[in-house]
């Protein structure tokens, strides 16, 4: 595949790139091309686009905010982002509102302009990398928190049926990030995201660090823009920054595991974090696991396991995807080799 953009067409609604580079299109930033870029800036466009005779044979991978992805190699097909934006309230009382965001609206920017209109909920969520159309796909979360509390329903374009089509949060099949448009990728194109944000709910703050991070900044009562706060000045400390190091966050899940499992290997690693999961399982520390197998820190080359935090993988200057896959699999058979738990990648890894 050549170096260059071989074409560039405006059409109403989208935008197709011909030969498309892909580096500023993953927090990763490593270099990688397709063979066609679409950009949808109208979500109406796309039964126009469907009806293209190269995209019926094969679906186009959708591309967000290329935070959750890491390609080891060009993608020789079609590739589809949307690019659409706005916020609109759509019901609103004195408890709370349901809120319609725009598939391509950044998801920091929708967690902030939650928080400056009065309504809480999205707080811990604060600082995650991507796009808000991203956020049902992978049911985000942290601290505590999961994107699924709050999904009223998802819009989204099925490609089957070449229809927009409302899915009801039960209908979304949430899990431990993962989704129905997770298990189904080539199925929907999430167009827009229903949020369903009270004024006041109870705040979560038991996730470790937050109550020591609030005392600093107030001796009050905290408000979900100073557990915001708190929250981005723990990412900050702890997470490395996409703008200044390529990386797409936690690169592998916390296990989820048998009770018997994580009781055995807690009497054998006290210091290991565990918590409840579904269905009476329990949830390991992935972030833990490495960081006890020594690899915290670990480089290849200029690919790395960060030394800020063991679960995030990093692309020091020009590392491929393909290296930082090869150094991810050298963790997975590390961590397998000694605690016996297989640890699963986070991103979609192309």
């Amino acid at each position: 595949m050549s170096s260059r953009v071989t074409g560039i067409a405006s059409e109403p609604g989208y935008t197709v790139i011909e030969n498309a580079p892909l580096a500023g299109r993953n927090t990763f930033r490593v270099p990688a091309r397709a063979d066609m870029l679409i950009d949808v800036h109208d979500a109406t466009a796309l039964p126009t686009i469907a009806a293209y005779a190269s995209l019926k044979q094969s679906r186009p991978l959708v591309l967000g905010g290329g935070s959750n992805i890491l390609f080891t190699r060009d993608w020789p097909g079609a590739m589809l982002s949307m690019s659409t934006t706005g916020i609109r309230i759509l019901e609103n009382d004195a408890d709370g509102a349901l809120i319609r965001f725009d598939a391509g609206e950044n998801w920091n920017d929708a967690v902030h302009w939650s928080l400056a209109q009065g309504f809480s909920g999205l707080e811990n969520l604060v600082l995650i990398p991507g796009s808000v159309g991203a956020a049902p796909i992978q049911n985000i979360g942290a601290y505590g928190v999961e994107i699924r509390e709050f999904v009223h329903a998802v819009e989204a374009f099925e490609w089957r049926t070449g229809r927009l089509v409302r899915l009801s949060n039960a209908d979304c099949r949430f899990e431990y990030r993962d989704s129905v448009f997770k298990h189904d990728p080539s199925r929907y194109v999430v167009t827009a995201l229903e949020l369903r944000l009270p004024r006041r709910r109870p705040l979560q703050l038991d996730y470790a660090g937050i109550r020591d991070e609030l005392a600093n900044l107030t001796s009050g009562e905290p408000t979900p823009v100073l557990v915001a706060e708190a929250v981005a000045r723990l990412r900050t400390r702890k997470l490395p920054n996409p703008a200044l190091i390529g990386n797409a966050g936690s690169f592998f899940k916390n296990p989820v595991v048998d009770a018997q499992i994580a009781e055995d290997l807690h009497r054998t690693s006290p210091a290991l974090p565990v918590w409840d999961a579904a269905d009476q399982r329990k949830k390991l520390s992935a972030g833990w696991l490495i960081d006890a197998c020594g690899l915290k820190g670990l480089r290849e080359g200029d690919a790395g396991v960060s030394a800020q935090h063991a679960l995030v993988l990093v692309n020091h200057g020009n590392a491929t995807g393909a290296q930082i896959w090869t150094l991810a699999q050298r963790v997975i058979e590390t961590v397998k080799a000694r605690f016996g738990v297989c640890l699963e990648p986070e991103p979609l890894v192309i």
